[in-house]
């Protein structure tokens, strides 16, 4: 069976992108489906001196095995003035600190989720130019605007929408196979 990880882009204990990225990799047939909570990783601010003195903290370390273990990521991030959060990005720091190529070309869906109506377009953008740098084998992208209108009672309910993300997750089912 293959291991997909789940990753929201958010430290939100109630993180909407957690939420989605958690569903989106369960609508998968035949998968072992790990979510990561980045609320329960607890890592410095990442700086190289801090990094000299004390090493590589043992949260970014399991997060780099968590990677290795996989055969494919759903990352759904989260848009803060539209980059990524800062708990995302000191966690992204860290474990490139261990290898550069921290996606380590998994197969990945790259998603974002928002409230607005944008869906996390500025976070995705920026995420398309810099992950392929840093290992990423992004293989199909989706946007969920208006997340609380979208997506209510566990579920997507706005049946374009889903159509969308049901043909992304055909491009990347066939990519973990």
């Amino acid at each position: 069976m293959k291991k997909i990880i789940a990753i929201g882009g958010s430290n939100s204990p109630s993180s909407i992108n957690r939420t989605f990225a958690g569903y989106t990799a369960n609508l998968l047939p035949n998968v072992d489906v790990e979510v990561f909570d980045l609320s329960s990783c607890t890592l410095p601010l990442y700086h190289p001196s801090l990094e000299a003195e004390s090493g590589i903290p043992e949260a970014a370390k399991a997060f780099d095995l968590l990677i290795s273990s996989a055969d494919g990521i759903v990352l759904s991030m989260a848009e803060h003035n539209g980059l990524h959060t800062a708990a995302f990005k000191n966690l992204w720091d860290w474990a490139s600190r261990i290898d550069q190529k921290l996606w380590k070309n998994k197969p990945m869906l790259m998603m974002a989720a928002s409230p607005g109506g944008r869906g996390g377009a500025n976070v995705l953008g920026v995420t398309r130019t810099l992950i392929p740098h840093y290992g990423g084998n992004v293989i199909a992208e989706f946007s969920l605007p208006s997340f609380h209108d979208n997506f209510q009672d566990g579920r997507l309910v706005n049946e374009e929408l889903s159509s969308a993300l049901n043909t992304q997750l055909d491009l990347f089912q066939e990519s973990i196979k």
